[in-house]
């Protein structure tokens, strides 16, 4: 089978035009530059041996302006991954593999084989939606992540089953193959992706973190054989490594200080200009409108919304929006105080889950007349408390503060004779675990040798 796909039917390229700008603003925005030029590239090149289009201008290839791994395609020949998933690449034929990868699920169309799934949440929901289904057992929305705030496209393609995986990753490495690339590329980064599943889930303490990537796709790890197997036998082997690192040099990594950035357990966003603290044990995900806080004893997030000034109104306003208004939540009272010289007022309502009862905060802070943010908690009945130093260590930062953040940045190194593992990864912006993110984002192990002249990923400020 060489994945020939049935061309895009009108409707599908409907689909594909309206979704596509809310998606991309809900993964950060479009990265734009000459990495960006690159990834559209090589999208649309890959895209082409699909045969869902006959022309490269058939496809819009996006590079998302995100720090979490993903990669995902949708109906109208829309493609896009985020600069994160792309820094973890280590050359252009797992670039094409993994964009084929997303092509596939839409040339074997997978996601209208979902279409009765996507038809009861629609294709962008919201985080109102994903609480819900915390809330009242959704199993819909409750089976895609262990987050509360999980992004919107974990909606739209909704979790792929095994077997649609397989036909991907198989219709990936056709691809890659027809184009004259290494077909194992499919296996190499798949392999990447499991090795930086497990080392996000070391950092963060757990073990049973559902990393953005897989909540849609099942686990790359017990893929990585198969995808193997599957190219044996099948010709092609560039692979156009030194072009690909040459091409991503200086991308941003990590999170864009225009969103906001998570340093250990605390979150500080220089353009709003504050910090808070997430509590012990707790670790955060920060998406484009929302930081995501996530522990054993509960949940919660941080965003914003419009401000009229008047708080009651504001917070009964943050608990409807938790079931898209389907269901009336109201806090037993509404209590004001101040937090480090900010306005401040808060709720809690208590709420059978179906597993119990569950106490739910709205903890909501006025930064002026027009501005405020809230924090939204969930933790088990009784055991709200858990998040009060959060809460109080919400505090406005100074300008210089706020200046002294900065962006990560990946950055070409070309190894130097003399040059250990522990030597470059010392050169890595991060103050614990250099030398296992230096490996993952590499392919490298712990014992592998380097050679004078090699170029190695790192990441400077």
């Amino acid at each position: 089978m060489a994945g020939q796909a049935a061309g895009m039917t009108p409707e599908e390229r409907k689909i594909g035009a309206e979704a596509n700008p809310q998606l991309i603003a809900e993964f950060g925005g479009a990265y734009t530059g000459p990495q960006a030029a690159y990834v559209e590239q090589v999208g649309k090149n890959i895209a082409v041996q699909s045969g869902l289009g006959d022309a490269r201008s058939a496809f819009t290839v996006t590079l998302l302006n995100s720090p979490v791994n993903n990669a995902f395609a949708i109906p109208g020949g829309y493609i896009y991954t985020t600069r994160e998933l792309v820094a973890l690449m280590d050359n252009e034929a797992e670039l094409a593999g993994v964009l084929g990868h997303e092509v596939g699920h839409v040339a074997a169309r997978h996601a209208q084989q979902r279409q009765k799934a996507a038809q009861q949440n629609s294709i962008l929901g919201t985080v109102g939606a994903v609480l819900s289904g915390v809330l009242f057992g959704n199993s819909q929305i409750g089976q895609i992540g262990q987050q509360l705030a999980m992004q919107g496209s974990q909606l739209l393609t909704l979790k792929y089953s095994r077997s649609q995986e397989t036909q991907a990753d198989d219709l990936g490495i056709a691809y890659l193959s027809n184009a004259g690339y290494d077909p194992k590329a499919m296996a190499t980064v798949l392999q990447s992706l499991a090795q930086q599943n497990a080392l996000d889930g070391r950092l963060m303490g757990t073990s049973n973190q559902v990393p953005e990537w897989a909540s849609t796709h099942p686990d790359p790890a017990s893929r990585v054989s198969r995808a193997l197997q599957a190219a044996q036998g099948k010709t092609g082997n560039v692979t156009n490594k030194d072009t690909f690192l040459t091409r991503i040099n200086g991308m941003m990594y990590g999170d864009d200080p225009k969103q906001g950035v998570v340093e250990g357990n605390t979150f500080t966003h220089p353009v709003f200009g504050f910090e808070f603290k997430a509590p012990s044990g707790f670790f955060m995900i920060n998406g484009t409108s929302a930081v995501s806080i996530s522990g054993q004893s509960g949940k919660g997030q941080l965003t914003g919304a419009a401000y009229n000034g008047n708080m009651s109104t504001y917070i009964q306003n943050a608990f409807n929006a938790l079931t898209d208004g389907k269901q009336q939540i109201t806090p037993s009272s509404i209590q004001t105080t101040t937090v480090n010289g900010i306005p401040a007022s808060y709720g809690t309502a208590r709420v059978d889950s179906g597993n119990g009862a569950v106490d739910v905060t709205v903890f909501a802070y006025e930064f002026s007349k027009t501005q405020a943010f809230h924090f939204v908690t969930i933790a088990q009945g009784g055991n709200a408390a858990v998040f009060n130093p959060m809460y109080s260590s919400m505090r406005k930062i100074s300008s210089a503060e706020a200046a002294a953040v900065k962006a990560r940045k990946i950055a070409v190194y070309t190894v130097k004779s003399g040059d250990t593992l522990q030597s470059i990864a010392g050169r890595m912006a991060y103050s614990s675990n250099q030398l296992e993110r230096f490996l993952v984002l590499n392919s490298l192990e712990s014992n592998s040798s380097l050679q004078a002249g090699q170029k190695v990923k790192i990441v400077t400020y």
